[in-house]
């Protein structure tokens, strides 16, 4: 492991961009590294154009950073032992191996997923598989755009992606139909994308490793915090958290309740939970609340277009979703998905969120086709009907410019000057950042009001990432005024399944516990001292029939935890 990273280092050999953000010595160090250090070398025309960067030859100056690795890689370097381990993205990039690479492909490799950091500042005008100007990658088909209908029917948002990546804001999804007499098994997650540490970031950023452990394929979680169940004191910082990921719990502060085995690979163990019970119960579809990949969404810029899928994406999404959620009971099953803060950026706006709305008509299960969607789902032979709103409420986190720099989408800290997202139908500025969101909360609010006192439907269930607790009294209307039966929320990174007294009659629950960033408290049963729900780390199973939901929370281990019911209104 060690080994590897050394080898990948000796690739880069530029002067390094200076951690400023760092210079205190605090242990926010890793994460700030993880979303601000080198975005100022992100391109300048990537959120502007549908067509494509200007190519360039490898000897232009605006691939000076680049062309002495390049070089290297097309002839030595191709040979170091560590070769297949820096250059395994070639063959997806550009269709050959690279023993047979060209030197254009090789630039390609090092515009697209430049392996040590070192991007190239244009793409190659000439390449063994054109085009050879975008990274943009070809699924293979079987997408939502190849949906059944689109031929009657090729208005329907199933059938083509918008021009701008919140066109379908407030819109419908075709209505899906779930076959046999039931009940239905529905599961639900949230919080549970981890770090990619095997993807080559463009546009400066640095690779998704917070600890030497994560230097792997596959995801690897992010250590956070942790506090006392008041949030007046602070148990574990950061630095202290990294340590203990670092030395797997051999020096680690008692405060931070590591527990190897649990702590170190949450979403694995979720997942694999998920897997053998979804190969007993075939759950219908999957409910996702968001923070679908940590620290910042999809590690590029807004703006590609929403006919694309880029390199970066398809490598996030294929290691941290498709490679993970599989098998028996889960392959083929819709996730009906909203966004997370982080998958925003945390904290920046201007991260690739765009991309994750995007992948909808590039995967036959992801289907998060805007911001706010509705989902009609008729389970035609058990004679019921549900309607799933699916909200954004990620205004919670849109705040002044200099207020809580950690925890704020629009603050001034983090992120990068000039930054927009008005291409893709986002903020067009940090000036205009909070805002934009608080009027987004307020579309999302008006829309859900109509969408529920027009539903028919023997149920109404919302979700959305901001957790039970958050716009309480709006909640409580949209349950006692229009008729609102469940609310599926995530953010805090636990699993915590409420009474309804405690939101007027709603029942609600927080699924945050899906592993991509560590638990709010430790998951240690012996020490539940600031526990706020049932456990730390997990999912849920809603069996669904005509008269009753029935929401089981089941822990990492797979347990079955608790068990409560709930009647629509």
């Amino acid at each position: 492991m060690i080994s590897k990273l050394l080898g990948l280092a000796a690739l880069v050999a530029a002067v390094e961009l200076p951690d400023d953000e760092c210079a205190d010595g605090e242990g926010q160090c890793a994460l700030n590294a993880l979303q601000l250090r080198g975005q100022q070398l992100a391109s300048e025309d990537s959120n502007s154009s549908d067509s494509g960067p200007k190519c360039a030859p490898l000897s232009d100056p605006s691939n000076s950073v680049c062309a002495p690795v390049v070089r290297w890689a097309s002839r030595g370097g191709q040979y170091d032992p560590h070769a297949n381990d820096w250059f395994q993205d070639m063959q997806d990039i550009s269709k050959v191996s690279f023993h047979h690479a060209s030197l254009g492909d090789w630039q390609k490799l090092y515009y697209c997923a430049p392996p040590g950091g070192k991007q190239c500042g244009t793409p190659p005008c000439d390449c063994t598989h054109p085009p050879c100007n975008v990274c943009s990658f070809d699924s293979g088909g079987g997408g939502a755009a190849e949906a059944k209908g689109c031929a009657a029917n090729p208005d329907s948002i199933s059938c083509k992606p918008p021009k701008k990546a919140l066109d379908y804001n407030g819109r419908a999804w075709d209505p899906m139909t779930v076959h046999g007499f039931g009940p239905f098994h529905v599961f639900a997650i949230g919080d549970w994308g981890g770090m990619d540490g095997s993807l080559r970031p463009i546009e400066g950023r640095p690779e998704l490793i917070a600890y030497p452990q994560g230097a792997k394929s596959g995801p690897s979680v992010f250590p956070r915090t942790r506090w006392n169940k008041a949030h007046t004191k602070e148990l574990c910082d950061h630095k202290q958290f990294v340590a203990c990921y670092t030395t797997m719990g051999m020096m680690c502060d008692p405060g931070c309740g590591f527990v190897k085995g649990i702590d170190d690979q949450p979403q694995t163990l979720v997942a694999s939970a998920m897997k053998m019970h979804a190969a007993k119960k075939d759950p219908a579809f999957i409910l996702n609340v968001g923070d679908n990949f940590y620290w910042g969404g999809i590690e590029k810029t807004c703006g590609t277009p929403m006919n694309e899928l880029s390199y970066t994406a398809h490598h996030q999404f294929n290691s941290i979703f498709e490679g993970i959620y599989n098998g028996k009971g889960l392959d083929g099953k819709v996730w009906l998905s909203v966004l997370g803060n982080h998958d925003w950026g945390g904290r920046v706006f201007n991260n690739g969120w765009d991309q994750q709305i995007a992948y909808t008509w590039k995967s036959p299960r992801w289907r998060l086709p805007a911001a706010y969607w509705s989902q009609h789902v008729d389970f035609t032979d058990a004679g019921f009907t549900m309607d799933i709103f699916l909200v954004d409420s990620n205004a919670m986190d849109a705040k002044d410019l200099m207020k809580d720099s950690e925890h704020n989408i629009c603050g001034a800290e983090h992120n990068p000057a000039g930054a927009t997202c008005a291409s893709a139908g986002g903020p067009e500025s940090l000036g205009s950042c909070k805002q934009w969101f608080w009027d987004l909360w307020a579309a999302n609010q008006a829309w859900l009001a109509e969408g529920l006192s027009k539903s028919k439907a023997d149920w109404q269930v919302a979700v959305t990432h901001f957790p039970c607790g958050h716009e309480s009294s709006f909640w409580i209307g949209m349950h006692q005024q229009h008729g609102l039966d469940l609310l599926v929320t995530g953010h805090r990174h636990d699993q915590e399944l409420w009474s309804p007294g405690r939101l007027g009659g709603l029942t609600c629950f927080v699924t945050g516990g899906g592993g991509g960033i560590s638990s709010e408290a430790t998951p240690n049963i012996h020490n539940k001292r600031d526990w706020y729900g049932e456990a730390q780390y997990g999912f849920y199973d809603l069996l669904v029939s005509k008269n009753t939901i029935s929401i089981t929370s089941i822990n990492w281990n797979g347990y079955e935890i608790m068990t409560r019911k709930v009647y629509p209104k």
